[in-house]
């Protein structure tokens, strides 16, 4: 038994781009594009061409049609036609700076353009009509028997080791069939792989051939690379591999799907065969048409696997919707979600809680397990090999050979686990593949000598997981991370309106407690007023009387915002303008209708803070006073107050047309009206109005506090 494959890239390192020599079924001409001569060949070209070729001009060989071909469209092989009209076909490539122009002998009888034409045809109706892949293989391995007339067919896939397998066969009855047999990586080498996908189809007429050297003016020629030429020479280890198998004639057709190679058409024959230029092409042309074939039949194979997990997801995603929290409701639908996938076991873990479903591995590998998916740092990981990637896994291999797991959360784990069980594989290998393996570094390359069933148990590996289902995968990953969020979000929103609730209850039962202390303060302070009025009323002494009204008019200031705050429903800020304006109506009224007229205004609204709004009220009420007391002494005249707006400060102007400065002021309103500016974080300035004084308050708009 093994658990791995032969490692084999001693093959890998062989030059068989240059090989310096081609079969002799044919001949090749160097040429030189500069000078349009001849400067090397290899091959009969004395037989086939008569001498004196090396040199001369390849115009006269070809002719002047041909050549301009030549000149103008190669890129890659081009069929020039024949020669002087002799059945012999030429094709022309480029290796740079050189054209390589082959040249074959056209046996009589080969099919022409109409049978290939027909051919294409009736390969595109029978492909067509397969109904999946192993039935469109044994229809093409068929038609490429009748097409090519080889003793055997067979239809050669490559697997994702680059090893082969053979998925369908046609051949003679009295010849040993290899269908379903597998072929290491080591018979066809990776430089050899490169060479099928841009020479599509090779052919080696007789596998016994003695190869031709290239020779020619400069011996250099002999490393010229010859990766297009059809009639390159074969390595001798796959010509020692063709004579192990018994066969003495090949022909190899690449099936490419997406520019990559998917398998191969090989051809073998008991005796020497060739295919003509024509039915060379042919061949390259059905295979094209097979491999588009495969890539229909297994999109469709997708796309029916495809709808199959869509119909399992959206039953899922139903649930998930309905029932809450999608952890859970993850954990609950467990054997859905094991089926979904074509799993044998399914593992949901959360932090320390753990589900499971169907066979799985024990806790402590889940806990393992779960530990290194998420070390893995990625949304998804799949393996069907998992202990080649996780050693550790082999002690548990007959549960979990294969993997695909979630992981939905790094802050708190959430990992989901499909697993499934270890599948032993028998291969049926054409031979001993570890044959052909060789440690010895200087030891020449032999193939293996037998092709006779040779049977390998392969341990450790588990059904693959299908592209569909890493994709479906994928999205159940997204629907889940989705929902989760969906679900937190809809957490938070409820939170946040019970929050945003509650708030709106404090606010209002703060808005109710504001505006009853508003309204007791504002009775006091109508109290307090009153009574200073009737003090004022009963006193005789006219100085005591004078302080209790300039008591009254301050305490008035502050009422009027109390005021002013109940009535508009505000707590935090009124308009500076219309309070001021009401304030100054107030205090006219308690100066004596003497006083009609005489306070003129012009204010300009504003919003300010309502503690900055009692001091600039307080403010006003003693720039008032003083102009009423010392411009006036006591007796009515002019007084004008301004507010404006000057950027982001308030402006207010106070000016009488009286009698000016009078000594120095020094009192309690003095000292209060400094203690206010102070506050508002503003400056008074003083100056003469001519006659009379000017007094210009400046503060910003938001107090000090706010700013």
């Amino acid at each position: 038994m093994s658990d791995l494959g032969p490692d084999v890239t001693a093959c890998d390192r062989e030059p068989i781009h240059i090989p310096g020599t081609i079969q002799p079924h044919g001949v090749l001409l160097i040429v030189d594009p500069g000078q349009d001569r001849i400067v090397g060949g290899a091959g009969d070209l004395d037989g086939l061409l008569g001498g004196g070729w090396l040199g001369g001009p390849i115009g006269t060989l070809i002719g002047a049609d041909a050549l301009a071909v030549l000149r103008s469209t190669i890129v890659g092989p081009v069929s020039l036609g024949t020669i002087n009209d002799r059945a012999l076909s030429v094709v022309a490539s480029r290796a740079d700076p050189y054209w390589l122009v082959e040249i074959e002998q056209t046996a009589p009888g080969q099919p022409g353009t109409d049978d290939a034409l027909t051919w294409i045809e009736h390969s595109g109706e029978e492909f067509a009509r397969a109904v999946d892949l192993d039935d469109l293989g044994a229809r093409a391995a068929a038609l490429f028997s009748r097409l090519t007339g080889f003793d055997r067919v067979m239809i050669y896939r490559f697997l994702d080791d680059d090893s082969g397998k053979v998925v369908a066969e046609r051949h003679a009855p009295d010849m040993d069939g290899f269908l379903n047999h597998h072929f290491p990586a080591s018979d066809i080498p990776r430089q050899a792989r490169a060479l099928y996908v841009r020479n599509r189809v090779r052919v080696i007429p007789d596998a016994a051939y003695v190869p031709a050297p290239i020779t020619g003016i400069d011996p250099a020629l002999r490393t010229i690379d010859l990766s297009d030429v059809g009639l390159r020479a074969v390595s001798p280890i796959h010509v020692q591999y063709l004579h192990n198998m018994g066969v003495a004639a090949s022909a190899s057709v690449s099936i490419v799907k997406d520019g990559m190679l998917w398998g191969l058409v090989a051809c073998h024959h008991r005796s020497p065969r060739t295919l003509s230029y024509l039915q060379r092409k042919t061949c390259e042309l059905i295979a094209a048409s097979f491999a588009q074939q495969v890539t229909a039949k297994e999109e469709a194979a997708e796309y029916r696997e495809r709808l199959r997990l869509r119909a399992a997801e959206d039953a899922l995603a139903q649930r998930l919707a309905q029932d809450g929290d999608p952890d859970q409701v993850a954990a609950l639908i467990g054997p859905d979600l094991q089926r979904m996938l074509g799993a044998d076991g399914f593992a949901l873990q959360r932090g320390a809680v753990l589900h499971t479903t169907g066979h799985v591995p024990a806790r402590e590998d889940i806990d393992d397990l779960s530990r290194w998916i998420r070390r893995q740092g990625a949304i998804l990981t799949h393996s069907a090999a998992l202990e080649l990637r996780l050693p550790a896994a082999h002690a548990y291999r007959d549960l979990a050979s294969g993997i695909l797991a979630i992981t939905l959360s790094a802050e708190e784990p959430i990992v989901l686990m499909w697993f499934r069980a270890e599948t032993l594989q028998t291969i049926q290998w054409a031979g001993n593949p570890h044959k052909a393996v060789s440690d010895a570094p200087d030891q020449p390359l032999n193939p293996r000598a037998s092709f006779a069933a040779w049977s390998e148990e392969i341990r450790g590996r588990a059904r693959p997981w299908t592209p569909a289902e890493v994709e479906a995968g994928h999205r159940l990953s997204r629907l889940l991370f989705d929902m989760r969020q969906r679900r937190r979000i809809g957490e938070l929103n409820r939170e946040l309106s019970r929050a945003v609730t509650d708030k709106d209850a404090l606010l209002a039962q703060q808005d109710t407690l504001i505006k009853e202390v508003n309204h007791r303060v504002q009775n006091s302070l109508q109290l307090v007023v009153a009574f200073l009025a009737m003090q004022a009323t009963a006193e005789n002494d006219e100085t005591l009387t004078r302080h209790l009204g300039e008591a009254q008019r301050r305490l008035s200031a502050v009422a009027l915002v109390h005021r002013r705050l109940y009535s508009d429903d505000a707590v935090t800020v009124i308009d500076l303008g219309r309070y001021v304006e009401d304030l100054l109506a107030e205090m006219q009224s308690s100066m004596g209708a003497e006083w009609t007229g005489r306070l003129t205004m012009d204010l300009s609204p504003m919003l300010i803070s309502a503690d900055a709004a009692v001091q600039v009220g307080l403010v006003l009420v003693e720039l008032v006073i003083n102009a009423q007391k010392y411009a006036y002494e006591g007796k009515p005249g002019p007084i004008s107050v301004t507010l404006e707006r000057f950027r982001n400060r308030f402006r207010l102007t106070v000016a009488d047309r009286g009698q000016g400065r009078v000594g120095n002021r020094t009192g309690f309103g003095t000292r209060m009206l400094t203690a206010m500016v102070k506050r508002l974080d503003g400056v008074i300035e003083e100056s003469d109005n001519a006659p009379g004084l000017r007094f210009t308050v400046s503060a910003p708009i938001a107090g000090p506090e706010e700013g």
